[in-house]
């Protein structure tokens, strides 16, 4: 289980700052996801086909896109859905193998990535110059702060302003403090660029690291994930979790996770989001388990692919009746 626990203060900091919230943005120390980082989340819903297809759903068409087939009825969402494996199948040949599906999540992805950088700039760039300086980034995202010193939340908004400037300077690439929209992607997504990649993993330690020693521990490491109840027995996950560090994260067996151990363990090098997600789809739609996908078969299985207001009344109805 990864985990979130550690970027969950953007929750807190969204509903805190909401009466300000068309003046003030969220620092990028706030922004995260797990901290398994290697490439974009394809989507924050769980990924438990018992509950819900959600997760495939955004990470197939993305969240946005999502939404809408949800408010579709079924034939609108099939007959939406045979326009995308057209797309999707590149040879033309009829059928969809697994590289094409993931090729298409991975554009997807970057997709996301650019719809982010493009929302977020029109925030910063306050000249509109078409640059962001670290000084329009600094009043945008913490003025309010820096006007009003007395915090009243325990977050530490010059720590977290340094943190900004420093990850600021590092995309800045020609160290002009005003940042192409490139920089700026590389900014708020750090993990899509290996120039970034040290950020990553130094940000990744300073959350978790909590006695200072520039390293992770077993509970330092639990701790990010879980936070025990005196009266609760641990869960089997954290449990697994322990053993895995010992025996696979802690490569060096010396009781802590160095810089690159937690590289190892946050950019793992041998997983693919986007390929795992092929896989899964195809499993789960393949009828003549062929290895290959027709488009009657995406469409018989269209409620894996999107959503619909059928799908979706399913889903509800399955939830209320296991209250």
């Amino acid at each position: 289980m990864q985990s979130n626990s550690g970027r969950a203060t953007a929750l807190v900091l969204l509903g805190l700052c909401s009466q300000w919230q068309s003046v003030l943005s969220k620092p990028a120390v706030l922004r995260g996801k797990d901290r398994i980082v290697h490439d974009e989340v394809l989507s924050e819903k769980p990924h438990d086909d018992s509950l819900s297809h959600d997760y495939d759903h955004e990470a197939f068409l993305g969240a946005e896109e999502a939404r809408t087939f949800d408010q579709l009825s079924p034939d609108e969402s099939k007959a939406r859905l045979s326009k995308l494996v057209d797309k999707i199948d590149g040879d033309g040949d009829g059928l969809v193998i697994e590289s094409e599906l993931k090729h298409w999540i991975k554009q997807i992805q970057k997709r996301y990535v650019l719809d982010d950088v493009q929302r977020h700039w029109k925030e910063y760039d306050m000249n509109k110059d078409n640059h962001i300086s670290w000084e329009e980034y600094r009043n945008t995202t913490y003025g309010f702060y820096i006007e009003n010193e007395e915090s009243e939340d325990g977050f530490d908004y010059h720590k977290m302003m340094a943190r900004d400037e420093r990850r600021f300077k590092m995309a800045d690439r020609d160290g002009d403090l005003r940042m192409t929209q490139e920089e700026f992607s590389a900014f708020l997504h750090p993990e899509e660029h290996s120039h970034m990649i040290d950020i990553v993993i130094t940000e990744t330690i300073e959350d978790i690291d909590k006695n200072g020693d520039g390293a992770i521990d077993i509970n330092e490491y639990i701790g990010d994930m879980y936070s025990p109840n005196d009266d609760a027995e641990e869960p089997d996950w954290v449990r697994t979790e322990r053993e895995q560090f010992h025996e696979f994260r802690d490569k060096n067996k010396d009781g802590k996770m160095d810089r690159e151990e937690t590289r190892n363990w946050i950019l793992p090098p041998d997983y693919d989001h986007a390929e795992i997600e092929a896989k899964h789809l195809v499993f789960e739609s393949d009828i003549n388990e062929d290895g290959k996908l027709t488009k009657q078969e995406i469409l018989d299985k269209y409620d894996v692919f999107v959503g619909s207001q059928a799908t979706n009344y399913g889903e509800a109805l399955k939830r209320h009746e296991e209250f």
